[in-house]
C-alpha cells in the first residue's frame, strides 16, 4: 500500500486509537492520510415539529429564535469539527507522518464512504463512536453500516493502540477468506509481522490442504506462516486465540455463507468483535 488511507474521527476515544493505527500503517506504507469530519445535517439541526402548537405572532417569534439557533448550532458543529481535525491531524504528524490532510463534510457518513472510498486503500473507523461508552453492548451505529457500504478493507481501531508484531488470519477456505490470505502476502503493511493462519472445524485432508496453499501464499510473500486447526464454534476458538495468543490484530472476511465471515451479521462473532482487544481488519 502506498496510496491513502480514509480514516474518519469524530471526537470520541476511539478516534484518537484511529490516529495512531493511521500513523502506523503510514510509517509502513508510506500511504497519504485523509482525515473525514463528517456533520450530519440532520443532527446538526434541531428536528421539531410545531404544527399547530402556537398561533399566530408568537409562533412566527419563536420560528425566528429557533432558526437562529439552529444557525447556532451549525456554526458550533462546524468550530467543533474543525477542532477534532486539527487535533487528529496534529495527533498523526507528532509522529513523524507528513502527508495528512483534512476533510470537513456535511452529509451521512456512509454516503460520504460510498462516494470519497474509490480513491482510498483503506477505511479506518473506531470499534464504537462518540456516543458508545467502552463497555456498551452494541458496536458504533455506524459501524455495521460502513463495512457494508465499504468495497475496500475496513480497518476497525480498538480503544488503545498498543505496537502490532502479531497477525492472525481467521480463514475458512471462502472468498473472502482467501482474500484476506492475499492481501497481508502481498501488503507492505505486514511485512516482517509474525502472521498465524487459524481455522475452527474438524480437521480433515480437506482443511489442511487448505490451510497449506494459504501458507504457500503466505510464504511467496515473505512470511513463514503458522497454521492451526481450533477446536469449537469459530467465534469462540477464534476469539479465545487472539486473547490468549498474544494477537495484536485479527483479519477476517466480513460477509459470506459461513460462520466466520457472516461476522457483523451474527451476533455470536459481533460479541466476538465487541469483546475482543486487539483491531480488526474485515475484508469484502
Amino acid at each position: 500500500m502506498s496510496g491513502i488511507l480514509m480514516a474518519l474521527v469524530d471526537g470520541s476515544a476511539y478516534s484518537e486509537s484511529v490516529c495512531h493505527h493511521a500513523a502506523w500503517i503510514a510509517g509502513r506504507t508510506g500511504a497519504q492520510v485523509k482525515l473525514y469530519h463528517v456533520i450530519d445535517p440532520r443532527r446538526a439541526r434541531g428536528q421539531r415539529d410545531l404544527s399547530g402548537s402556537i398561533r399566530l405572532g408568537a409562533r412566527s417569534t419563536l420560528m425566528e429564535q429557533l432558526t437562529a439557533l439552529d444557525e447556532q448550532h451549525a456554526r458550533l458543529a462546524q468550530a467543533q469539527g474543525r477542532a477534532i481535525l486539527e487535533d487528529a491531524k496534529a495527533l498523526i504528524e507528532a509522529e513523524g507522518i507528513e502527508n495528512v490532510i483534512t476533510r470537513l463534510r456535511h452529509d451521512d457518513i456512509v454516503a460520504t464512504v460510498e462516494a470519497k472510498e474509490g480513491v482510498a486503500d483503506m477505511i479506518l473507523i473506531g470499534k464504537r463512536g462518540e456516543a458508545a461508552g467502552p463497555d456498551s453492548p452494541h458496536l458504533g451505529s455506524n459501524f455495521e453500516r460502513i463495512v457494508r457500504a465499504s468495497h475496500k478493507p475496513v480497518f476497525v481501531a480498538n480503544r488503545a493502540f498498543r505496537p502490532i508484531n502479531r497477525v492472525l488470519i481467521a480463514y475458512d477456505g471462502g472468498v473472502s477468506a482467501m482474500k484476506a490470505v492475499d492481501y497481508v502476502a502481498r501488503d507492505p503493511l505486514f511485512a516482517g509481522l509474525e502472521v498465524i493462519v487459524a481455522s475452527a472445524g474438524s480437521d480433515n485432508a480437506e482443511l489442511r490442504s487448505a490451510l497449506d496453499n494459504a501458507r504457500a501464499t503466505l510464504k511467496a510473500g515473505g512470511h513463514e506462516a503458522e497454521t492451526r486447526i481450533l477446536k469449537g464454534q469459530p467465534e469462540k476458538a477464534l476469539g479465545d486465540l487472539a486473547e490468549s495468543g498474544g494477537i495484536d490484530l485479527l483479519v477476517m472476511g466480513a460477509y459470506g455463507h459461513s460462520r466466520i465471515r457472516t461476522l457483523v451479521i451474527g451476533s455470536t462473532t459481533t460479541a466476538m468483535i465487541r469483546t475482543c482487544k486487539c483491531p480488526v481488519v474485515l475484508m469484502r
